[in-house]
């Protein structure tokens, strides 16, 4: 056995083996002050002894009660409580040969946290009163998954006091800088870190394990999901560019596993373009990247540098916007395209092509280079070919290239039908004028 946190007085305070007071920082229930002053007995993964001096100091007497001060029985519990904590967050419980085998308890203490589930068969034998000194004990017991079972005692001279089964819950907390203006109101999730002098407003919700750098802004009634990464100096969920826009409630809604990069600009929408800005999963938005209102962006997308979204886009999945990029209001870019650099997008841009340019853009072939990355099969290579080579080598115009290709047999597959539809339902038109015949023959090979 041996010591492994002391304090002589007041908070506890940082030994060899970890911080008190920074262990105590993780606890979710903290009502209403820290209630370990001192730790007596450790042995790691399996018992801890701590006290706690109470004095006629203590906020709570001055209610529970003014004429005859005692300590309320679910403050003994909390004390106890946040023993256990002290006990299941300390990194030696962790490595110990001893510790019990679960997964929660094994992992690191850094980023997790104690809450406390249920309480059973508690005794409380005998009040405690001012100028007692509660001798907590605490020993872990059966775990399971992330939850803990834990036999507590508190005794005052020797005698029990209280005694109970606690269940407890080891899993990760947010952990907010202080410096950081987070809302009381939002709701920032389990595991989640967000940097110094950051802004979160009142009706954000962000999910677990997310990085929010350091002087970013997330504002509005913005919905971001779990696993994603906000950069310093990004701008979420803040109002429309739009003259029109006048204060109404809108919406930006987030997916999963995203990154936002430096200075990146996400807005929320307007009542007019359908009031949601949507963002989906595992999409890459490099610095200074800006996505207007209204905006829908699919998944596993890649944004360079500079890169730019007019309101009312959609950019479809596995889509690549290299670095200075434009996309003209209310245009599409089609599944697994690529827009070269600097180009301007004013009409809807071919799924599975390469569109670069801007006066006007071209097409210079399919995007063969990332459609092999992405796992596509010669065979369905060959039919998107020779569909592109009816759209941009005949000389037939684009209703006859497209009932071509419906009639050819040969070019039956998905693919090939989500291209025709695509052109079907461009409402701005489609890009279809041909890049030079040098391009055309490095986007074949």
């Amino acid at each position: 056995m041996s010591a492994g946190f002391s304090a002589s007085s007041g908070p506890p305070r940082a030994q060899s083996r970890g911080g008190t007071a920074d262990v105590l920082e993780r606890l979710a229930h903290r009502f209403p002050s820290l209630l370990v002053d001192s730790i007596a007995e450790h042995e790691p993964g399996k018992r801890l002894v701590a006290f706690k001096n109470v004095t006629v100091n203590e906020d709570f007497f001055q209610g529970h009660f003014p004429h005859k001060p005692l300590m309320p029985a679910v403050l003994m519990i909390e004390a106890l409580t946040q023993a256990a904590a002290l006990l299941l967050l300390d990194p030696s419980t962790h490595s110990s040969p001893d510790a019990p085998d679960s997964s929660s308890l094994r992992a690191s203490a850094a980023g997790m946290g104690v809450q406390l589930r249920g309480v059973d068969g508690a005794k409380f034998r005998r009040h405690v009163i001012p100028g007692d000194q509660l001798r907590l004990v605490v020993t872990l017991g059966a775990s399971r998954g992330p939850l803990v079972r834990a036999a507590a005692l508190a005794e005052v001279d020797g005698q029990t006091v209280v005694e109970a089964e606690l269940l407890l819950a080891v899993q990760p907390i947010a952990h907010i800088d202080p410096s950081a203006h987070v809302s009381p109101a939002a709701v920032v999730g389990a595991g989640t870190t967000v940097g110094p002098f950051a802004v979160i407003g009142p009706h954000v919700r962000i999910g677990r394990n997310c990085k929010i750098g350091a002087s970013s802004v997330i504002e509005g009634l913005t919905t971001i999901g779990d696993a994603n990464e906000v950069f310093p100096y990004a701008s979420i969920g803040l109002a429309p560019q739009d003259l029109k826009y006048k204060g109404e409630p809108t919406r930006l809604e987030i997916g999963f596993g995203n990154i936002f990069r430096e200075f990146v600009t996400i807005h929320r929408g307007t009542e007019g373009g359908g009031g949601v800005t949507t963002i989906g999963d595992r999409n890459l938005f490099m610095n200074y990247v800006h996505v207007a209102h209204d905006c829908h962006v699919g998944n596993q997308t890649i944004f360079g540098p500079h890169a730019t979204l007019g309101g009312h886009v959609a950019i479809a999945d596995f889509v690549n916007v290299s670095a200075g990029s434009a996309v003209h209001q209310f245009c599409r870019v089609g599944a697994y395209a690529f827009i070269g650099g600097y180009s301007v997008i004013t009409k809807d841009a071919l799924p599975y092509g390469r569109t670069v340019g801007s006066r006007p853009a071209r097409v210079f072939g399919l995007n063969l280079i990332g459609l092999k990355r992405r796992g596509f099969g010669d065979d369905t290579l060959k039919k998107l070919r020779a569909a592109y080579r009816y759209l941009m080598q005949s000389k037939l115009n684009t209703t006859q290239a497209i009932a071509r290709i419906e009639q050819d047999a040969a070019l039956k597959c998905p693919e090939v039908d989500n291209l025709v539809e695509f052109i079907r339902t461009a409402s701005r038109g489609v890009i279809l004028r041909r890049g030079g015949k040098k391009a055309d023959e490095g986007a074949e090979e």
